[in-house]
């Protein structure tokens, strides 16, 4: 008994000894010391940090797996009172897509609530609609995106590290640009970071989370430092990269640093109304790219369901258009379920794989067996194709517009460990059909046709039509429901010019956003 006792507590040394080790310990102290050593570290109590931003979308592209898209062009002011454990970002966001527009506004962290004072996106929650002046708490899934994110940003991480190494252990080199640089892994509140430090001059050069990315699986998401200068009493890495498996989405300019300044109270308050039902920090495998790159676009929906304001409702819901067809609703983005003889066809799948799951199940409640046999997506962005997975998972057949075939074959044959929704397993051998004008399902009994549509939206893109419901289905071009303008757009002027040239006369359409609206109110603009 004796031996055994001993046996546990040595192999229970040995563990407790296999989180940290000289190599470890070396990196992080020579980080430490080149970032101005422990002391100057220690000695800042509060900061102040100005600079600018410039973000692109990969998954918002013209072309299927084409150039990102310049989203923004944007200025902040942070700062960090670490005494008082709370920090307030000063937005002006410059947005170019996918409309011109400025938002100005603020986010105030601490670490049990996040508040956000002003009009951030496009897709304001109930809270921020109701609020005067507009304003409303985090949710949880976007305050522990935020922490993750300032904590990547934060040399005070290091000081951390330094007086805590059993958080730190050895990680594999990371070779980039042909130079190979050591790392450690940081862990902690949950999280992993691994960074890579410049061999040269022993500060931080990469600082890494693994991520799950609902069109691009597992990714990497790096924070990638250089241009080192002397601010604030520190070094300062003045050009900050944001990439995603090596593209760079984000960078970031710091222009000033200034250490112990005042920072009155009340710039860091949150109103005791708000903190009272605030969300605390989410936890465990979270949509982080989702929060992240939703932002960059000033349409994400500041709530713990990725896909619906948990404030308004507790659940997506379904609406029937008529006979066997239903019109997933109640979120930001919306499916088609139609019925056929023997099997379904849906068109889209928005947001994650846990809203493809949602409509699965419903629709199984709703016409019973009946499997998705096909999936067919409008368009290749996103946020309306974020779910597919699940759908291929079950054996449905994907449907893409001309030209997107290779990209969603990539897309399929991509790792998905990660995923909070589904669980991994190969994807990369299932069928998927190319439109090249027109592809016509048909069971005898009814017919349902994916048209393509010239736009300036996106390339390869689909609408859905049922001809005897006289039913379109069209995605981003025009949300059906919200009132129209005074004239159409480039967008809603292509589903004009399509109906027309297709020859199809349908009486409404369903919306991947929005709900459904009479045709003839967008086609009487024509010409205005």
């Amino acid at each position: 008994m004796r031996r055994s006792a001993l046996l546990l507590l040595a192999s229970l040394i040995a563990v407790s000894g296999a989180t940290a080790s000289p190599r470890s310990d070396g990196l992080v102290s020579k980080a430490v010391q080149a970032l101005g050593g422990e002391s100057a570290l220690a000695g800042v109590k509060t900061v102040a940090v100005k600079g600018t931003i410039r973000q692109w979308e990969p998954e918002q592209s013209v072309m299927p797996g084409g150039d990102m898209r310049l989203t923004n062009d944007s200025t902040f002011e942070t700062v960090v009172d670490y005494g008082a454990r709370g920090s307030r970002t000063d937005w002006v966001r410059n947005y170019v897509y996918p409309a011109p527009r400025t938002y100005t506004f603020s986010e105030i962290v601490t670490p049990d609530a996040g508040y956000v004072i002003g009009i951030d996106t496009t897709a304001r929650t109930k809270q921020s609609m109701e609020s005067n002046p507009p304003a409303h708490a985090m949710s949880g899934l976007r305050l522990a995106t935020v922490q993750r994110e300032m904590r990547r940003a934060s040399p005070m991480m290091f000081l951390d590290m330094l007086r805590n190494p059993d958080r730190v252990s050895d990680a594999g080199d990371i070779t980039s640009g042909g130079t190979t640089y050591p790392a450690v892994n940081y862990t902690v509140s949950g999280q992993t970071f691994t960074i890579a430090f410049d061999p040269q001059t022993n500060l931080p050069a990469r600082i890494r989370t693994m991520d799950y990315d609902n069109i691009w699986g597992d990714v990497n998401f790096d924070l990638v430092l250089s241009d080192w200068r002397p601010m604030g009493g520190r070094q300062v890495a003045t050009t900050q990269q944001y990439q995603l498996n090596g593209r760079t989405v984000a960078e970031r300019t710091i222009t000033d640093v200034q250490t112990n300044v005042p920072v009155a109270a009340d710039r860091l308050m949150i109103p005791d109304a708000v903190k009272v039902s605030a969300a605390k920090p989410a936890t465990g495998n979270l949509h982080y790219q989702w929060v992240i790159r939703r932002q960059f676009i000033g349409t994400y929906l500041d709530s713990d369901n990725p896909s619906f304001d948990t404030r308004v409702t507790s659940s997506l819901r379904l609406v029937e258009l008529g006979p066997g067809i239903q019109h997933a609703v109640g979120g930001s983005h919306n499916s088609l379920i139609v019925e056929m003889k023997d099997y379904l066809i849906v068109f889209d799948a928005p947001v994650t794989d846990a809203q493809s799951k949602w409509t699965l199940d419903a629709a199984r409640q709703k016409f019973g067996a009946k499997p998705v046999k096909y999936l067919v997506l409008t368009h290749h962005h996103m946020d309306h194709t974020g779910g597919l997975r699940a759908y291929i998972a079950q054996g449905a057949t994907l449907v893409v517009g001309k030209g997107a075939a290779e990209h969603f074959r990539s897309v399929l044959a991509a790792p998905f460990r990660r995923n909070p929704d589904l669980q991994a397993r190969d994807l990369s051998r299932a069928p998927i059909t190319e439109v090249a004008d027109k592809h016509v399902f048909s069971d005898g009994q009814r017919e349902v046709v994916a048209y393509v549509i010239e736009n300036p939206h996106a390339a390869a893109s689909l609408i859905g039509y049922v001809p005897a419901e006289r039913l379109g289905f069209v995605t981003d071009l025009w949300s059906p429901g919200p009132p129209l303008g005074a004239t159409l757009n480039p967008n809603q002027a292509a589903v004009v010019a399509a109906v027309k040239k297709l020859g199809i006369s349908p009486v409404k359409f369903a919306g991947g956003h929005g709900s459904t609206a009479d045709y003839s109110t967008l086609a009487a603009l024509e010409g205005k």
